[in-house]
């Protein structure tokens, strides 16, 4: 079982998106977005709703407190880690969808977006990273990975340490980044699941994965 204490969800229905609080997903929440028990399952069509701010739908998880309220932390503060292991299961036209993030709290612009490309032409994706070097940055999109299967299982890992050192870990590639200081009294939180990079075309078309582990760590050193 995926462990589902930290988090809340937020699924494509309703004006804006509906959020499932801690709580009530703790006690098994399960529709047609979002399915929990051995693995997490989400689905996010291009013809959901969205979230305030937000152009694409989203099947997502957002990390919170134990009992429920929103978790922003200052990276000084902890080593701090996303790990998942997943298969995308389904691509809308664009080929894209978001599977992490570390988001910055108050703000429509994300520290960092862990994104699956499918490339048609040669039935693989890319796993590529979206970073903002500064908070007012213009986003740099690097290729992490290449040749990732759909319906094939793949890790990933998102640490950002009390330093400012970014590194990811996707598909057994790695890459890092140093965060400009600029980014130091910023507050963040983790975000997994399926953010559909797509709003157009017909509602069997979206975006889809399954996790199989989905953990988050906050490590103070001693």
């Amino acid at each position: 079982m995926i462990d589902l204490a930290t988090w809340n969800l937020s699924v494509p229905v309703g004006t804006p998106a509906t959020i499932i609080e801690t709580p009530k997903l703790m006690k098994g929440y399960q529709d047609g977005y979002f399915r929990s028990g051995d693995t997490l399952f989400f689905w996010a069509p291009v013809t959901g709703s969205t979230t305030e701010n937000a152009k694409y739908p989203r099947s997502e998880l957002r990390e919170t407190t134990a009992d429920g309220r929103a978790f922003n932390w200052n990276y000084s503060s902890a080593d701090n880690f996303l790990r998942a292991t997943l298969e995308v299961d389904q691509v809308p036209s664009s080929g894209k969808i978001v599977i992490g993030q570390i988001h910055c709290y108050q703000s429509t612009e994300p520290l960092l977006k862990v994104e699956y490309q499918y490339k048609e032409k040669l039935k693989t994706g890319n796993i590529v990273a979206k970073f903002r070097r500064t908070p007012d940055a213009e986003i740099e999109v690097i290729i992490i990975a290449q040749g990732v299967p759909l319906n094939e299982r793949f890790n990933y890992s998102i640490n950002l340490t009390p330093a400012g050192d970014l590194t990811v870990n996707a598909f057994n590639a790695v890459w890092f980044a140093k965060l400009d200081p600029a980014w130091s009294t910023k507050l963040f939180y983790f975000k997994a699941g399926v953010y559909t990079q797509d709003n157009t075309g017909y509602n069997t078309e979206g975006g889809s994965a399954t996790f199989y582990k989905l953990a988050i760590a906050h490590e103070k050193k001693s």
